[in-house]
This record gives C-alpha cells, structure tokens and sequence, in this order.
C-alpha cells in the first residue's frame, strides 16, 4: 500500500459516509469488540482511524492496552488468536511494545515497561475508545497520517489541517502540545526524506515468552537496555 503524505485542505471539508463506508466502520468495530471482550479487565482501547470513522476497506483494527500487565495474562486472553508475536520500538527513545497479530489487519498492542504519561498521549492524538464507547457507537475526534484532523459528524466527519491550528488541536484532544508539534515535525519530515523505518522490529519465538525476548534485545542493545531501566524493570 503506498505510504500516506501529509495534505493540505486549507479551511476544511466535510466528508459524508457512503452506505459501504457505513458498513465497513461497523464490520471493522464489531470484530474489534469481539477481541476487546476478551481483554476487558485490561481496559483496552480501539486506537486510529476505527475510533474516528474515517477508515477504508483496508483500515487496520488496533487495540491497545494503556498499562504494563505481564504479557502471559494477555496471550491467554487471546488463546486461539494468536498468528504471530513481535517486540517493536518506533525509535531509541520511544515505547518498547509487545504486539500480537491476530490476523493480517487486526493487532493487539501493550506495553512491555510502564508507559509515561506522555507516551500514552500519542493514542490521544490519533482518537481512542472503549469497549462502553463501541458499544454506544461512539466516534472520537483524532490526527491521521496526511495529519488531518477528525471530526466526527452524523452523516462522517469534518476534516481540519493541524499545521497552524497546534494550540487548537492539543486543546480538542486533550495532550500536550509538544505532542502536536513533535508529530507535525515528525510527519512533515518523513515527507521530505522518506520513511526512516522503524528502530526495533523482532518476531518472539514460539517457544519464548515476551519478557524473556525483551531481555534478550536488552543485553545486546545498550538503548533497549537503558529504556528498560528508565522504566522500572529487570
């Protein structure tokens, strides 16, 4: 699929849902539900473009569970479900995450040390839900890829450019605006010298559980190693 580039609209635009893109928003949150169900006593959210509505036939599902539980407890939640498991790190300084594959548009992500505050603004930013929230057939303002604003209208959304609207945008969603800035610098950059991929991206073994993969990555990766420490763990 070819990677989206930041756009500018100017003023902003109003988008109205076709019956398809009806239909594909509520296939797409009903499988999510199904897996969130599983995980409920984690508190888990729908993260992206499924919590805005703004998705296509080819939209991702991810869920993501907001705090540091032992990476065991989710894979029995998720017993019968799980294709394949990795540990990914955006950047040195960012998340180390253990994420579960359910299939080829469906994962589940948590975070492998505890998380800081800001860390999990960055699912702020791109509109989250919960389980309650699906269930209501709730839909939530958030930031895109081409960095366009949502905002969620009965008939689809209203869509906002973020450059020069930062303030506003941090407001609406409720983060820092150092969030919005880094995200407007990160996305414009990537624009202009293409994607710089991703620091860590590792398959866990069958055989291996997360925690034992992540001490392996640490004792081999000093910025692995540090973040873990940072964090409160081995």
């Amino acid at each position: 699929m070819p990677r989206e580039k930041v756009v500018k609209i100017w003023d902003e635009r109003e988008v109205v849902y076709s019956p398809e893109h009806w239909r594909y928003l509520q296939e797409k949150r009903e499988k999510a539900l199904q897996i969130m169900e599983r995980l409920v006593k984690f508190d888990p959210l729908l993260y992206g473009s499924v919590a805005r509505g703004d998705v296509r036939r080819d939209s991702d599902i991810d869920v993501f569970i907001p705090y540091h539980v032992p990476s065991y407890l989710v894979e029995l939640a998720l017993e019968g479900l799980v294709v394949r498991r990795k540990i990914m790190m955006a950047t040195p300084w960012q998340l180390i995450k253990g994420v579960i594959e359910v299939d080829e548009e469906t994962t589940v992500t948590f975070p492998l040390v505890k998380p800081s505050d800001r860390e999990l603004e960055f699912y702020l930013w791109g509109g989250v839900v919960d389980v309650e929230g699906i269930k209501g057939e709730k839909r939530v303002p958030g930031v895109n890829k081409k960095l366009i604003l949502i905002l969620p209208t009965e008939r689809g959304h209203v869509e906002r450019e973020v450059i020069g609207r930062e303030s506003e945008v941090a407001k609406l969603l409720g983060v820092d605006i150092d969030i919005v800035t880094e995200r407007v610098h990160v996305l414009t950059r990537r624009d202009t010298i293409g994607r710089t991929g991703i620091y860590i991206s590792e398959n866990v073994p069958d055989w291996m559980g997360f925690e034992e993969a992540l001490k392996t990555i640490a004792d081999r990766d000093p910025n692995v190693r540090r973040k873990v420490r940072e964090s409160g763990g081995f």
